[in-house]
């Protein structure tokens, strides 16, 4: 049975913080009265388990219970690798970490 959680996409521009990343939520729409499109961009934490999201992945972000005062949300999966990171090195900084 799937779940009615909200689930957003978005990069991640820090994950300077442990077990956490700072997403860039972007929202492209249309200004109703002058017709030009206005971008509004919202930055949220994300939990992060393993420590392997590098910065630049498009990762997309689900809705869960409070983790700290305010990260409410938790990274579900890697959507696209930042360019020059393949995924084997990925898996080899969490084995480091471990």
């Amino acid at each position: 049975m799937a779940n009615n959680r909200r689930r957003l996409v978005g990069r991640v521009v820090s994950d300077k913080m442990d077990k956490t990343v700072s997403v860039l939520i972007e929202n492209r729409k249309m200004h109703r009265l002058y017709k030009k499109v206005v971008t509004t961009s919202k930055k949220v934490l994300a939990h992060d388990e393993t420590n392997t999201v590098p910065v630049g992945a498009l990762v997309r972000i689900v809705e869960s219970r409070p983790l700290s005062k305010r990260k409410r949300w938790v990274v579900e999966e890697v959507i696209e690798l930042p360019t020059g990171v393949d995924e084997s090195e990925v898996a080899r900084i969490g084995e480091e970490e471990s």
